[in-house]
């Protein structure tokens, strides 16, 4: 670190600035990247996927040969080099092969999630000006035909699940049928330094912006970011995350990069049926997924009682103290090591199994992990590595790997990225992988840059001494009491959530006297206790009203909050019977919470919890 700096290992084969070649023998382009690919990794499954109960490959050959064939129906449509085609389906082949398609014309593509508002993808179709729609099926056609009638640039719906054409919309197939090309060498039609993509931020605080990404800024932190890991060939990750996030588009491109074997996996619904299918060496996931993992492991436990629930307990324990003391560089006594193979043989190796019993790197982002989770994980063979980073930088910041990482940090930054902190506590970054800007919104894109243009990541953060970064909570998030107190409301909501009987929470109290929580509970686990207690079990309203549960969740509540100022503290809690959700609008679709939804969703909620103090 100088000067307050902290830069990732630079290369001397790479400068730094954003733009700037990648060196000789690494692809320049996206579409570079899918032809070296399918060239250098003759594999008959690069990408697989699940029909009529069985799993099916596409091999290198083939996936280049559809990309090329759907770049040339595109081209014969009239798109253009820097024409606008948007994405709105589910993890698929088809969704990659139309993503290379449109790095091969040099076409910008447009990722949009499939769990937005029809409001949403107009305000997105209409802001980039996207001339195609690829869409899943006929169901999801149908969901937006009003949408699509709106949009005056919009000329072609192209259809991934569909028998036949008709007026209003094309089907894959036939896109790829009527492309004309005899399989020869493509020519590059772009630049490094050209958008190779448009990503629509979640718009937590305002309306989304449509962040630009040249293929130099995605490619070098593929690149870069992989180096904190070591991938191979023979590796098989799972697809989760849905592609129209960085993070998860990142990782596809990093799969394809080293020739894996990707499997998408069917629907999020069975993702637990795949991983035992699948057997993933290499899992990306939010760590809402192994938050969840660790609540069905728990409540499993809590239903057998007696011994079963004891020896989980116990396990679970001794697998904190091991994790703890690796992550802290000492060495285990002989009795916590042979308590940990123990731990291992009765319970961890069940939980291994879950996942499919052969990862050997779990890669989380998008939102913060909590130590608990980290040390359960870790201390069960399952080692969960954290990383940051936004849209905005492509996305990989900093990241820990499974050699050298620390507790509650999010590692240091990856080769050729350099992070500072400003003197009111946010994180600024630099390095190849931050964006151009954003579409359209000059004014956006100065406001995101220093002076000195650095990019403004709008967390807040410190470094320590050896150099790794830890987030305390987003700038914009933090609020302030009556009493002119400021409160950083994440790690406290981490903090709740890490009660068994809690499953999401949200801090509010801005402008109010003290801190208060709305609090989704856990109800599976208030079943399981309301069944161990023998009390009746309830529905989750009334569970949310009962005076017992309550209790409950206010004792666990300060329970785990005990370590804050008095100034932090939760002083009143309010059950809510409905999870927070992207559908009802208090979750981005990266499960960020948008707390200005929150705040007027339950706007009564709250007026009561302060006007009952």
């Amino acid at each position: 670190m100088k000067n307050g700096i902290l830069t990732g290992f630079l290369s001397p084969k790479r400068a730094v600035g954003r733009g700037e070649p990648l060196f000789a023998d690494e692809p320049k382009t996206i579409a570079e990247l899918f032809q070296q690919s399918a060239q250098k990794f003759p594999k008959t499954n690069i990408l697989n996927f699940k029909r009529d109960g069985q799993w099916r490959g596409v091999s290198g050959e083939e996936m280049f040969l559809r990309m090329q064939k759907c770049s040339a129906s595109l081209a014969a449509l009239g798109i253009q080099k820097g024409d606008r085609v948007a994405i709105l389906a589910p993890n698929s082949p088809e969704w990659t092969i139309t993503d290379g398609a449109c790095q091969l014309l040099g076409i910008i593509d447009v990722p949009i999630y499939t769990t937005l508002s029809p409001a949403s993808i107009e305000y997105i179709l209409q802001d980039s000006g996207s001339r195609v729609l690829f869409l899943e099926n006929e169901a999801s056609f149908a969901q937006l035909r009003n949408v699509i009638r709106n949009i005056e640039t919009l000329e072609r719906v192209v259809l991934f699940e569909s028998s036949s054409n008709n007026e209003s919309h094309t089907t894959f197939d036939d896109l790829l049928l009527n492309g004309k090309t005899d399989g020869s060498k493509f020519e590059n039609e772009c630049n490094a330094d050209e958008i190779a993509t448009l990503i629509y931020t979640s718009g937590t605080t305002g309306e989304p912006k449509g962040v630009m990404l040249s293929h130099n800024c995605i490619l070098s932190n593929v690149i870069d970011a992989g180096e904190k890991f070591e991938f191979a060939t023979h590796d098989i990750p799972l697809s989760v995350l849905p592609l129209s996030h960085i993070f998860e588009r990142s990782a596809m491109y990093l799969y394809i990069y080293h020739g894996m074997s990707v499997h998408y996996a069917e629907s999020v619904e069975k993702v637990p049926e795949n991983l035992s299918e699948v057997r993933p060496t290499i899992f990306v996931g939010v760590p809402r997924i192994f938050e969840k993992v660790y609540a069905k492991a728990k409540l499993n436990s809590a239903n057998a009682g007696g011994i079963r629930e004891r020896l989980f307990d116990w396990a679970i324990d001794v697998g904190r103290q091991f994790a703890m003391q690796v992550s802290q560089g000492m060495a285990s006594s002989t009795a916590l090591k042979f308590k940990h193979a123990v731990a291992d043989i009765l319970v961890f190796s069940k939980l291994r199994r879950f996942f499919g019993g052969r990862l050997r790197a779990c890669i989380t982002g998008g939102a913060a992990l909590t130590d608990d989770i980290y040390l359960i994980f870790n201390g069960a063979g399952i080692p969960v590595m954290q990383g940051y980073g936004l849209t905005e930088t492509s996305p990989v910041i900093t990241s820990n790997n499974p050699e050298f990482s620390r507790l509650g940090s999010v590692g240091k930054p990856i080769r050729n990225m350099s992070i500072r902190v400003a003197e009111d506590g946010e994180i600024e970054a630099t390095g190849p992988g931050v964006m151009l800007g954003y579409f359209h919104k000059p004014d956006a894109t100065r406001e995101a840059f220093t002076e000195d243009g650095w990019f403004r990541t709008g967390d807040i953060g410190r470094i320590d001494e050896d150099g790794f970064l830890y987030i305390t909570d987003r700038k914009k998030e933090l609020f302030k009491t009556s009493g002119g107190k400021y409160i950083a409301p994440s790690p406290i909501e981490q903090m709740i959530r890490a009660s068994r009987f809690v499953s999401q929470a949200v801090l509010v109290g801005n402008g109010r006297r003290f801190a208060a929580a709305l609090i989704v509970p856990n109800f599976e686990m208030l079943e399981s206790y309301a069944r161990h207690k023998g009390v009746p079990i309830l529905t989750p309203k009334e569970f949310c009203r009962d005076s017992r549960i309550i209790d409950l969740i206010r004792r666990q509540v300060a329970s785990h909050t005990k370590d804050v100022a008095r100034f932090e503290s939760v002083k009143k809690i309010a059950l809510l019977e409905n999870e927070f959700s992207v559908e009802g609008g208090e979750l981005t679709p990266t499960l960020k919470v948008r707390r200005r939804i929150v705040d007027e969703k339950y706007k009564e909620v709250i007026e009561k919890m302060y006007s009952e103090d």
